[in-house]
Formats: C-alpha cells, sequence, structure tokens
C-alpha cells in the first residue's frame, strides 16, 4: 500500500512539474538560442524526475556502454515499455529528434514545447508516406549534428514481449549512411505501462555496440538490433532488483 501512495504522490509531481517545464521551454524558444543550448531544460527534466523517482519511489537506474556512443549523429533504436524511457532518452544519447506520433505535439503547452526542438511528427496510419517523412525529415536533422530517436515497435509493449520493428529508423540509417545504436533497459518490469505503480528496483539502461548500416537492407539492421536489445533485456532482469515481479 505505501508504494501506491508513493507512486500516486510521484505521478502528481511528474505532471505538475512537466507543465512548468513546458512554459520554460515555451519562453526559451522565443530567445535567440540554439536547439542544443536550449536541449538543457528536456535533459534537465529527465534528470530531474529519474533522480526524484528514487527519492520518492525507490526506483534507481544506471547506465552502461556509454562509450559506445558514436562521435556522429547517429540513429538510436530503443525499447519501448514505459513512460520512463521518455525521460531516459533526453539525458542517456546527446541533442536529438524525436521520433512520435503527431497526436503528441497538440497537447497543450506540452505538446506546443516539444515542438520547438524539430521532432519528426507523423501520422502512424499514414504507411508509406510516413515513412518517407521519417527519412526525409530524419536526414535533414542528421545533417543538422541531431540524432534521431526512434521506437521501432511503435507504442510500448508488455514485459517480455516484442513486437516487429517498423522499418522506417533502419531506412533513415542505411539511407543516411548514419551508425545505428541499439539502448535496451527494463524499465517496463518495474514502471509498468498504463499503471501508476512505480516499484522499488533498479531500471538498467545498456547502450549496445553500433550497427553500421553498410552492405545491409533495413530488415538486416532491424534484426540485428531486435535481436540484441531482446537478448540483453533478458539478462538485465536477472540482475538484483532487475524484476522484482518475477515475470
Amino acid at each position: 500500500m505505501l508504494q501506491w501512495v508513493r507512486s500516486l504522490v510521484y505521478t502528481v509531481l511528474l505532471f505538475a512539474c512537466t507543465m512548468a517545464f513546458g512554459v520554460v521551454v515555451l519562453i526559451s524558444a522565443l530567445l535567440p538560442l540554439s536547439i542544443e543550448q536550449r536541449y538543457v531544460i528536456p535533459r534537465n527534466w529527465g534528470l530531474f524526475h529519474t533522480w526524484l523517482a528514487r527519492v520518492v519511489c525507490g526506483l534507481d537506474y544506471k547506465v552502461e556502454g556509454q562509450e559506445n556512443l558514436p562521435s556522429v549523429p547517429f540513429v538510436s533504436l530503443w525499447k519501448h515499455s514505459s513512460t520512463w524511457d521518455t525521460l531516459a532518452q533526453m539525458f542517456v544519447v546527446p541533442t536529438a529528434s524525436w521520433l512520435l506520433k503527431r497526436e503528441v505535439i497538440w497537447i497543450p503547452v506540452v505538446g506546443w514545447a516539444v515542438s520547438t526542438y524539430k521532432p519528426i511528427a507523423i501520422n502512424r496510419s499514414a504507411g508509406g508516406s510516413a515513412v518517407n517523412q521519417v527519412v526525409r525529415q530524419g536526414k535533414e536533422r542528421l545533417a543538422a549534428g541531431m540524432g534521431v530517436i526512434v521506437y521501432p515497435e511503435g507504442t510500448r509493449v508488455l514485459p517480455g514481449q516484442t513486437r516487429k520493428y517498423g522499418i522506417s529508423g533502419a531506412l533513415l540509417a542505411k539511407e543516411a549512411g548514419a551508425p545505428v545504436v541499439p539502448i535496451a533497459h527494463n524499465s517496463g518490469y518495474l514502471w509498468p505501462r498504463r499503471s501508476p505503480l512505480k516499484k522499488k528496483g533498479t531500471i538498467y539502461v545498456v547502450i549496445g555496440p553500433p550497427i553500421d548500416p553498410t552492405g545491409l537492407d533495413a530488415r538486416e539492421i532491424n534484426a540485428r538490433a531486435q535481436e540484441w536489445i531482446e537478448t540483453t533485456i533478458a539478462e538485465i532482469i536477472k540482475r538484483p532488483g532487475g524484476n522484482p515481479s518475477g515475470i
């Protein structure tokens, strides 16, 4: 019961503080600052709320494999299983454009704030035209020195499950000649989707070795990334505090 109370307190603080950060972002967008300079706001938003999760809920985290981050702009393919992912993406990788569904930018204040960071906002029902949009705008972002963050499964999946990877992120990397960095974590086991409960434990984020797209087609890139991510998650949940529910 106490963990539920802590989780609800954290959720209220998350929503309230996110709204405040959104206002700050909108004000900063009026100033003569680059996206890189303004990115300190979402980066600190992510750091603050992951710190707060540790203090309030006992939900800690560790990031491994930072030496695998390329020195050039890259496409990162993330496992998507929790709201926690969206916090961590802000500080685990350098400044990046976020691939997201267009409905996100329609959210008052928060969505408007997100739109100031040049996300790639797609209509997920648009099929091939959405893929073309990701490739076109993604190449622009990479050329401008930003990375691109993609959740290839398209939606949050339950712990222990996976879905077919969408082609857009891998195709972007192939056409742009950009490295692909797979990122695995166990956040879904401790911060379940569609649940206010945040469990005590440790979220391990593991950054994988970059995949060179040269000589590979998009399906091969996806297959390599998915195999590495799912295999790594299976190892992570065996660690202390990595799977308190025993799923």
